[in-house]
């Protein structure tokens, strides 16, 4: 098991090497195997990319992202011209429906909602709007449509899950109630709790899923 200064060493490293941060003003701390990222960053993708490094390296139990996004002000537009953007961006996205996704703009900080039928194109949308410049912050309240003609979703799930023979999911355990998927149990790494999860929003049929899943 790593030590928390080994923890540390590793993390600034893995945030050094990917290009796509700004390593210089983000700080890393850790404590009991548990990571913390603070400083500031230049936009939300950043932000993003800055958690996703910390992810891929092994050791940590959990991960808290305290950076804010402090934009230079080259990088800012007025929100109706955010808002714009982003409606015409969700529009030219394969498989997402035409006007299904609503966008809200106040300061920077966009509200993503409507209905759609799958798991992916609510994460797909948020995922297109986060790395977008003049984006401070992402929240997706959007809605997957239920279905009641699915059946079996646990099983689905489970299969998805058995077809990734590089994942460990063996600890996993699945309820779904009323098209909404709770997982529990443990994985070995949080790039496994993001593919289970990234997993269980694919499945037809799930609304909601539920992470309770814990980093050994």
């Amino acid at each position: 098991m790593k030590s928390d200064q080994d923890l540390t060493l590793d993390v600034a490293c893995e945030l050094a090497w990917d290009p796509a941060v700004d390593a210089s003003r983000v700080e890393v701390a850790v404590q009991d195997r548990i990571v913390t990222l603070s400083g500031s960053v230049p936009d939300y993708a950043q932000k993003l990319a800055a958690q996703r490094a910390a992810e891929r390296v092994e050791g940590s139990r959990a991960i808290a992202v305290e950076l804010r996004v402090d934009p230079p002000p080259a990088a800012l537009h007025p929100d109706a011209d955010l808002a714009g953007a982003i409606v015409l961006a969700l529009r030219w996205q394969a498989g997402l429906p035409g006007n299904a996704v609503h966008v809200e703009v106040e300061r920077g900080c966009v509200t993503l909602s409507g209905e759609v039928d799958w798991g992916y194109q609510r994460n797909q949308a948020e995922k297109v709007v986060s790395r977008m410049r003049g984006v401070l912050g992402v929240a997706n309240q959007i809605t997957v449509r239920h279905s009641d003609a699915v059946a079996d979703v646990a099983e689905h799930i489970s299969a998805a899950f058995a077809r990734r023979a590089q994942r460990e999911f063996k600890g996993i355990r699945i309820d779904v109630k009323n098209g909404v998927a709770t997982l529990s149990g443990t994985v070995s790494s949080h790039r496994d709790r993001r593919a289970a999860c990234g997993a269980a929003w694919s499945t037809r049929g799930v609304r909601g899923v539920v992470d309770e899943l814990v980093v050994e």
